[in-house]
């Protein structure tokens, strides 16, 4: 395929930093449950002007037939695990990335009073935390000796290990524990290749009368697949936006899913992300021509999109790189004020809240 290439322009950018990116949020905003329904969801229009208060399930109205919706088939994991040092300290594991092998290595998160010396084994509780799982052995950290993540060998097949005693790793700002609840809806309806530790929350949305009725309406379907790391809610330190630096995480793009873009384009339709892991994975493959690789992309106000035309996404954190990356596409000014709106009409934020459809800005 011939990627498009992002036009020049002389026009000097405008300087951003962190702060450009806060907003106040009223606490109670941030939804801790998901809505009864998923398509029940608040769908805020900000394709116009003025931003229109909808329904989730007025999506298909919304589009065109022919029209290319294009969704991340990421499935979560339940990556959070508990265990005891031999000190009898407590921490928690969020495993990042399985690296198999037949040391069954992985690659972690610790969080722990005291960081363990390397070599040290470690106890691994059971799903209820009352008898041993595994155990863990540190073998250094990754992805070099000053990394801020851990590499460990397991006693036990990492997946098989996860799905009988993982814990479903909620975001930070959800306080409750994991349920049974939360491993139904703290997933979308079409994930398949298990690898994430967070959501691809935009797409928590649809259920399958809303996919039924997009199909009705000559919506065509494609996928890619982003394995979204515990980094897409590392926050950002810095005023100085450029000084940030974007975590890495794994993609890919199925030769199906290429076909179905280049189709789109010929017949005049709109690329449509679903969520902003897949416009990074859209938009790394336009870049590069890369269809599989890790993606480190980063998105902030200035950076010119070479494949997505709409955005389905949820409301994000202040200060974040999604919200450069939704800013960036839909016009600082226009988001910024979308964001006003929802806070004033009581929208719920965040992993569990509802959700808003934006048209890129014009170049």
């Amino acid at each position: 395929m011939n990627h498009p290439s992002p036009s020049s322009t002389s026009a000097t950018p405008r300087c951003y930093t962190l702060s450009d990116f806060d907003y106040p949020l009223p606490p109670e905003l941030i939804a801790q449950q998901p809505s009864p329904e998923r398509s029940a969801a608040r769908l805020l229009d900000g394709t116009g002007a003025d931003p229109v208060d909808r329904v989730f399930r007025d999506l298909p109205s919304l589009l065109h037939a022919g029209d290319l919706l294009v969704f991340n088939d990421t499935q979560v994991v339940k990556a959070r695990l508990f265990g005891e040092k031999p000190s009898g300290g407590h921490f928690e594991l969020l495993l990042e990335r399985v690296l198999g092998g037949p040391r069954h290595e992985v690659i972690a998160h610790m969080k722990v009073s005291k960081k363990p010396p390397l070599g040290t084994e470690l106890l691994l509780w059971n799903r209820t935390g009352d008898a041993w799982a595994a155990r863990a052995t540190l073998l250094g950290r990754w992805p070099d000796a000053n990394g801020a993540l851990f590499r460990l060998s397991l006693s036990e097949e990492p997946h098989s290990l996860m799905a009988a005693h993982g814990h479903v790793p909620l975001p930070p700002y959800i306080e409750h524990p994991d349920s049974v609840e939360d491993e139904a809806r703290y997933q979308t309806v079409f994930a398949k290749n298990p690898g994430a530790v967070a959501a691809p929350t935009a797409a928590l949305h649809f259920d399958q009368a809303v996919l039924d009725a997009l199909q009705a309406h000559g919506v065509q379907r494609a996928s890619v697949t982003l394995h979204i790391g515990a980094g897409t809610f590392q926050p950002c330190k810095s005023e100085n936006i450029a000084e940030h630096v974007m975590h890495s995480e794994w993609y890919q793009i199925p030769q199906a899913t290429q076909d179905a873009i280049q189709e789109t384009r010929a017949r005049g339709g709109r690329i449509v992300a679903v969520g902003t892991t897949s416009v990074r994975s859209l938009e790394s493959w336009a870049r590069t021509g890369e269809a599989t690789g890790d993606t480190a992309l980063y998105i902030t106000p200035g950076f010119e999109f070479a494949l997505v035309d709409r955005l389905i996404t949820n409301f994000h954190l202040p200060k974040s790189t999604l919200m450069m990356l939704v800013t960036a596409f839909a016009g600082y000014d226009h988001v910024m004020a979308l964001y006003q709106h929802a806070v004033a009409q009581r929208y719920r934020f965040f992993s569990y809240g509802d959700s808003m459809l934006l048209q890129r800005a014009a170049a």
